[in-house]
């Protein structure tokens, strides 16, 4: 049964777990998407695990966290350009949209895609060191040549804002349903759609909660500089109990 991202945070009423030695363990994390599958799982596992020591969420109108080291803060109603910086040490950007069936989700702020550029340098003025991103791709239509590097110019520049650590996740999403204005259409796509069993498996979408696991350690063990998880990256990570073992080989970490 899916669960309201805001009843995840219900889990910071807990108990403090011990320290860790990391030191994205501490700080302020700013959340821009805390909306959708993903969004609910990235919540659970970076608030509920008390990976900072304050989390803000943006939120499209003023609400009552009420938990414990928590704060929904209202993205005013004006260009990204013009809001007004509010302290974070790294900030969570993703995109996917809220559930229309959770009424909360609907009170939180998700940016668009083409917002990546603003949002990004609003965060860097707010004090942002630590910036990741779960950027979305339809599966199969990225081109081998942009899966492991900056895809676009929106992406270059975010990484020329002069962030300490960029984390740039490569989720493949599902296709959206397709709406169709008459049957001739149907049947069209109909017998188009063997294309998409064509499509690697390693290129499919990973699970939500092996998503937000892979970029919990990154932002605990990334070393300064650009990291770009690729779609196959990814799904290999989701994979079993490879999880920690990839991300440290991507990562260049030691072990």
């Amino acid at each position: 049964m899916a669960v309201d991202p805001l009843q995840a945070l219900q889990a910071a009423n807990r108990p403090p777990a011990p320290a860790v030695a990391d030191a994205a363990a501490a700080g302020t994390l700013l959340i821009a998407g805390a909306t959708g599958a993903l969004g609910q799982e990235l919540v659970r596992r970076l608030v509920g695990r008390h990976r900072f020591a304050r989390t803000r969420v943006l939120a499209r109108e003023p609400m009552r966290a009420a938990l414990r080291d928590v704060e929904a803060v209202p993205a005013p109603a004006l260009p990204i350009a013009q809001w007004l910086p509010i302290a974070a040490d790294t900030a969570l950007v993703q995109f996917e949209p809220p559930r229309l069936y959770h009424d909360r989700e609907r009170a939180l702020w998700t940016p668009d895609p083409a917002q990546l550029p603003a949002l990004a340098a609003w965060l860097r003025r707010c004090g942002v060191r630590t910036l990741a991103i779960v950027q979305p791709h339809e599966q199969g239509r990225l081109p081998e040549a942009l899966k492991r590097g900056l895809a676009t110019l929106d992406e270059h520049a975010v990484v020329a804002l002069g962030f300490e650590r960029v984390i740039l996740v490569r989720s493949a999403q599902k296709p959206a349903a397709a709406r169709f204005a008459n049957p001739a259409e149907r049947l069209a796509a109909w017998m188009l759609s063997a294309a998409r069993f064509m499509v690697p498996a390693s290129e499919q979408p990973a699970r939500a909660s092996k998503v937000a696991e892979l970029v919990d350690i990154a932002l605990r063990l990334a070393p300064p500089g650009v990291h770009i998880a690729a779609p196959e990256m990814v799904w290999q990570a989701s994979q079993g109990d490879a999880l920690r073992a990839v991300a440290e080989a991507w990562l260049g970490v030691p072990r």
